[in-house]
């Protein structure tokens, strides 16, 4: 798919990523690891909506993937955040409408309403979900 972001070991990319179990404890422990990455690397004025659109993700995971959940968040220009969501399910996610006494259902909408950019792609074992938020200039 043209203009997917796919972020390598290029020099001057900060890169960070990690591995978690699909267990409870994997959502808040995400949202504690990226949290305190992007405020190490000085990107205050995402933090939050990036710590929250990674909750959202991690929690689809959870409930719809059996097997560990990669989280990898990328900084490869001064003017974008790439993050990414890996799970071992192949079916990409399906944004829904909600209805407004649902309880969910709203995670995707939400990666599409804040973010620049966003998609899914399918890997060896699994897909990746995807976004891009524009940084602060």
């Amino acid at each position: 798919m043209p203009g997917m972001p796919r972020v390598g070991g290029a020099p001057g990319v900060a890169l960070a990523e990690w591995s978690f179990p699909a267990e409870p404890d994997a959502v808040r422990t995400a949202r504690d690891v990226v949290r305190g990455t992007l405020l190490d690397w000085g990107l205050d004025g995402v933090t939050d909506i990036t710590v929250l659109l990674v909750s959202e993700l991690v929690t689809n995971s959870l409930r719809h993937a059996s097997g560990p959940i990669g989280v990898r968040i990328a900084r490869p220009r001064d003017t974008a955040l790439v993050v990414e969501v890996s799970d071992p399910l192949p079916d990409p996610p399906r944004e829904r409408v909600s209805a407004p006494e649902d309880e969910g259902g709203r995670g995707l909408q939400l990666v599409a309403c804040t973010s620049r950019r966003w998609g899914t792609r399918h890997g060896k074992t699994g897909k990746t979900v995807w976004f891009e938020l524009t940084l602060p200039g």
